[in-house]
């Protein structure tokens, strides 16, 4: 009947500037949709060189390499017969846009700039990039000569434009346009653009879901139509980490989703979307239609290409599913375990060291690291087999495979309770039960000589001995002597 499309949405962990692979991991997500039968695949926001590239974005080196991965899938088989949009850098008439670039059989389609950027909490955007203000308007672009090679194409169009198949219509927003009072997908859903794509790199905050889910939702309630958000996992390289919940929303109804968290570089999700659906969805919002049919079209790319098949009887579209939210606790325990994942895969350490005093901090610190080591073995348990390599890598045991999260831990963690004259038996016997449930590598030391050898040294400088409040000190001397000891450690 041709009505059913399946398309596929990507959560990728990528790196900053690690072009050979993030285009790795693109092709990877890219052969995952194929073989879940979809036509139409997105993933997030500058994939290809990776979000917090920061002043790299100055450098043409950035962009150049960009294209070079760009061209690399362009010539891939992986890539045949499949509508594809990746995100990357662009720089048009010496301005420099963060763009969606659309492709299908080795043609450029459209390159979308974004056109609203974000600047808030750590974003910082229009440091590197420049927003698209021409609205329903397109420029031609001159492709690079590597590109003009491999496409035949001397120009292409960029701009504010939609894509027009044969069954369907699709459009895009980048990231802030969904969370912005004037989204676009308003009125591309009033010119009748039926799929929304949304390449985003939004970062891990407490409860943050909430409010991606539900401007997901109201994306398409309004107005009806398919809300593909993609979004980033992991570390890239900045103090952030991006949660993921990538997910499909169909007329204000997540029909699938991704993970919050997770340890594995690539997850795709697909949905099997009734265009039928949103168009009866539509029809029957009357005050939407009246304003729809006064609504200035955008400029429509075509292209004789058809995400559904004329057999789709065996198709099921995507039911309703509910959002199972994680609590505020398992939000704490889980997300940071995995940016210290990240982190100590990328960094090439061998583990973490951590001064165990017996108080909330280092306790707290302690039990994320055992959470990371209980993500680490589910994954493997899973076949997860880039995290067993990672861990692998990072213990230099080509032939190690971790028994449980307690044994694993007593390989990367390394806890010391670092006593002074002033500890007391209570915290160093808290700091060792806890190491013994989790297993870390703990040992005990005392720090009385270093914290006197620097009382020594500035007593000689000054002539003056500080002393507690408690033996006759100032409030000043007092804190002075805290900080000693928390310096040493």
């Amino acid at each position: 009947m041709g009505r059913k499309v399946t398309v596929a949405v990507c959560t990728l962990n990528q790196w900053a500037l690690d072009f050979e692979g993030n285009l790795s991991r693109i092709l990877q997500s890219i052969q995952e949709a194929k073989e879940m039968g979809a036509l139409y695949r997105t993933g997030p926001e500058l994939e290809i060189c990776g979000y917090s590239c920061e002043d790299h974005f100055h450098e043409s080196d950035t962009y150049l390499h960009s294209w070079q991965v760009l061209a690399e899938l362009l010539k891939s088989a992986t890539c045949k017969d499949m509508l594809i949009d990746v995100g990357m850098p662009i720089q048009h008439r010496n301005v420099v846009y963060n763009c969606r670039v659309a492709f299908l059989n080795k043609k450029i389609l459209l390159i979308r700039p974004k056109m609203l950027l974000c600047e808030d909490g750590n974003y910082r955007e229009s440091r590197w990039f420049s927003c698209w203000t021409k609205e329903r308007q397109v420029e031609d672009y001159f492709l690079p000569r590597m590109i003009t090679a491999i496409t035949n194409q001397t120009t292409v169009p960029i701009g504010d434009a939609v894509i027009s198949t044969k069954d369907t219509c699709i459009g895009f927003e980048i990231c802030e346009e969904l969370w912005n009072p004037q989204s676009r997908h308003i009125p591309l859903s009033l010119d009748g653009v039926e799929i929304i794509s949304n390449g985003s790199g939004s970062y891990m905050e407490l409860r943050k879901a909430y409010v991606t889910v539900d401007l997901v939702k109201s994306a398409t309630f309004k107005s009806g139509g398919a809300y593909l958000f993609s979004n980033l996992r992991g570390c890239d390289g900045q103090r952030i980490y991006f949660n993921g919940c990538s997910c499909v929303a169909v007329n204000g109804e997540i029909v699938s989703r991704g993970l919050q968290f997770a340890l594995h570089d690539v997850e795709v999700i697909t949905a099997v979307i009734d265009l039928e659906d949103i168009r009866s969805y539509r029809t029957q919002i009357r005050s939407r239609s009246h304003l729809a049919a006064s609504n200035t079209p955008f400029p429509r790319i075509t292209v004789d290409f058809s995400l559904s098949d004329d057999d789709d009887v065996h198709l099921i579209a995507n039911p309703p599913i509910d959002w199972k939210y994680l609590t505020p606790e398992e939000e704490i325990e889980l997300g940071p375990a995995c940016w210290l994942w990240d982190y100590l895969r990328r960094s090439g350490q061998g583990g973490f060291f951590l001064p165990l005093s017996g108080g909330v901090d280092s306790t707290s610190t302690a039990c994320i690291v055992f959470s990371m080591c209980t993500q680490i073995c589910d994954s493997i348990q899973k076949g997860e087999s880039q995290v067993l390599y990672d861990v692998r890598k990072i213990l230099c045991q080509s032939d190690y495979t971790p028994s449980d999260p307690m044994e694993l831990c007593n390989r990367l963690l390394v806890t010391c309770y670092m006593a002074s004259e002033n500890s007391s038996q209570e915290t160093k016997q808290r700091a060792l039960q806890l190491a013994s449930e989790i297993g870390s590598y703990h040992f005990p030391i005392t720090i009385d000589a270093a914290v006197s050898a620097v009382i020594g040294i500035f007593t000689a400088a000054t002539g003056l001995v500080p002393k507690f409040r408690s033996n006759g000190g100032c409030a000043r001397q007092n804190l002075a002597l805290q900080n000693i000891q928390v310096s040493v450690r």
